[in-house]
């Protein structure tokens, strides 16, 4: 089968993941432009062709283009691509607006962060929307370490928009290859929160790790975190099938167990004594289920969502509970019978 003409796309934010995922499709054959947010960094990527601060040993194809105007990026895309922490996102989103013309080829724009907006509990996607009203916008996530994406190794992703039409379908075919598959998915709601909520979840684990409290344990909690991952995502319109997916159950496997998780390293370090305002003093990298765990919590709240887990999490991170007695809370609570959300009928 011969292969579809290629697209323009435009990767938003040059991190690790943005340049893994421009790195990725420059290497299938997409027309592919990396956007920085810094003109020096973007000379330093042109000159090195490598991002040494958050991709070192990784070579930028020579066919990637790297600029830090998105007004020229923008131009020719057909296919926009953010990479950015959650709250960073509507900044992203208002200076897009500015530079967007009416006439622009522009078709779908996919956001790569996972968390919700603080004060809002707006959804990448949402936001996204509320400031570019009648652009198809969506998500494209799962269990993915930018590393190892660079690096050409195996790997599957779900990518959800508004509208799941023809050019969605182009964009699957120009995405995936021999080291990258791309399943899609009608319930954006639930790719997103699955992919807010693993990030909680894995900061729970690094708990787990840093008390060393042993595999029965994170294996436990993981088990729990997930049956509470389908029932809050229910709660907020999702469906539970979506959660047994890449972007739930996958990418909470990946995140709760992977060395490379920012987000079980910092749980770990916790764990082991350190206060929350030292780990995050002068990191350069974003935790980002720090913030949504305060985002997610506070949107529970508001619905009046029973998520223990969640509540014990943000309890740590936000009120200075210990690990240990948030896992005690945990351990006495109220005896119940295991029960399964049983999956939909064919």
């Amino acid at each position: 089968m011969s292969e579809p003409r290629p697209l323009n796309f435009a990767v938003i934010g040059a991190g690790a993941w943005g340049t893994a995922m421009a790195v990725h499709l420059a290497r299938r054959g997409q027309h592919t432009t990396l956007v920085t947010r810094r003109s020096e960094h973007a000379e330093a990527l042109r000159t090195d062709r490598e991002n040494r601060d958050y991709l070192p040993g990784v070579t930028l194809p020579a066919a990637l283009t790297v600029t830090n105007e998105l007004r020229a990026a923008l131009v020719e895309a057909d296919v926009a691509l953010i990479a950015c922490p959650s709250q960073s996102l509507r900044t992203w989103c208002e200076q897009i607006r500015t530079v967007m013309h009416d006439t622009s080829r522009l078709q779908l724009f996919l956001s790569l962060a996972k968390g919700l907006e603080i004060g809002t509990h707006l959804r990448p996607s949402e936001m996204m929307a509320q400031i570019l009203p009648g652009l198809n916008c969506g998500t494209l996530t799962g269990p993915t370490n930018a590393a190892e994406v660079a690096r050409g190794l195996p790997a599957a992703m779900v990518m959800a928009a508004q509208r799941t039409d023809e050019f969605v379908s182009k964009v699957q075919a120009a995405m995936s290859g021999s080291t990258l598959r791309i399943y899609t998915s009608d319930d954006l709601a639930g790719a997103e929160y699955g992919a807010s909520l693993k990030n909680i979840y894995a900061i729970a684990a690094g708990f787990c790790d840093g008390l060393k409290l042993g595999d029965n344990s994170k294996a436990a909690l993981l088990t729990r975190a997930l049956t509470e991952m389908v029932r809050v995502g229910q709660a907020l319109g999702a469906k539970a099938e979506t959660f047994y997916g890449l972007s739930g159950f996958g990418d909470l496997v990946a995140t709760s167990h992977g060395a490379w998780s920012r987000n079980r390293e910092f749980g770990e370090k916790i764990g082991a004594g350190k206060s929350v305002a030292e780990l995050l003093a002068g990191r350069k990298t974003v935790v980002e289920g720090h913030r949504t765990a305060e985002a997610l919590h506070g949107l529970c709240q508001e619905r009046g969502i029973t998520a223990p887990i969640l509540a014990e999490v943000y309890a740590i991170l936000y009120q200075h509970k210990k690990p240990a007695d948030a896992l005690t809370s945990l351990m006495s609570r109220e005896l119940k019978r295991e029960t399964q959300t049983p999956w939909p009928k064919k």
